[in-house]
């Protein structure tokens, strides 16, 4: 599996915020969102290709009691299977994080699934495959009705603008099994400046809504930076 790092650090986002964690950052996707804040898995992979035994040895090394594997998009490597299973068998807490547009059947404790609305699209000014085939899979519906009903799961959606909090209800309207706990609205931005202007509002909508807030914390806590 090509991978780009695998570091320790603390959980910035989600239900185990502030949990000390091994990530594991695979490196290449099959999206091509305009925010991503790790184009060095996405626009531009890089990273070295790496065994099955070679990615458990190095968790073992930086020794946490969860494990987060991440990217870029993992469940593009089948060799994930393996490596939750390795990562089982040492009673580890794993935790993926996936665009939820591909399955595999693989241990888990919490899918962390980050559906992507229309706002993650790339310019189409841009290269032009990059737009289309974005569109094209950035939904999967049987994938995530899959994912949602095999795995404890979170949902955590990308808001970027007032309009997308309404592609947010449209989406589980669609999807009627979903549990509004496990949603969680998060800010777009890389800088603390934007992730505060965009929570000035989404903040007060998520209260009123009942629907929990995901606070970036990395950004907050380190910046935006490698191996956080």
């Amino acid at each position: 599996m090509r991978v780009a790092e695998i570091y320790k650090s603390i959980q910035g986002e989600g239900v185990l915020t502030g949990t000390e964690s091994v990530f594991v950052r695979a490196s290449g996707c099959n999206l091509r969102c305009w925010f991503c804040d790790t184009p060095h898995t996405s626009w531009h992979p890089e990273g070295d290709d790496l065994s099955v035994g070679e990615i458990l040895s190095k968790i073992d090394h930086l020794g946490a009691t969860h494990v987060v594997l991440t990217g870029g998009e993992p469940m593009l490597f089948a060799e994930l299977i393996p490596i939750c299973d390795g990562l089982r068998q040492r009673e580890l807490h794993i935790t993926i994080e996936t665009a939820g547009t591909l399955f595999l059947p693989l241990a888990c404790d919490l899918m962390s699934i980050s559906p992507k609305l229309s706002n993650s699209a790339p310019a189409v000014a841009g290269p032009s495959r990059f737009n289309a085939r974005h569109e094209r899979t950035r939904v999967a519906p049987d994938v995530i009705r899959r994912l949602v009903a095999t795995y404890a799961y979170q949902l955590k959606f990308v808001v970027d603008q007032p309009a997308d909090v309404h592609e947010v209800e449209q989406f589980l309207r669609t999807y009627p099994d979903v549990d509004r706990s496990c949603v969680l609205l998060m800010p777009q931005g890389t800088h603390v400046e934007q992730l505060a202007a965009v929570a000035a509002w989404l903040q007060p909508f998520c209260r009123e809504h009942d629907i929990a807030f995901c606070p970036r914390k990395q950004i907050e806590w380190f910046g935006l930076q490698r191996g956080t």
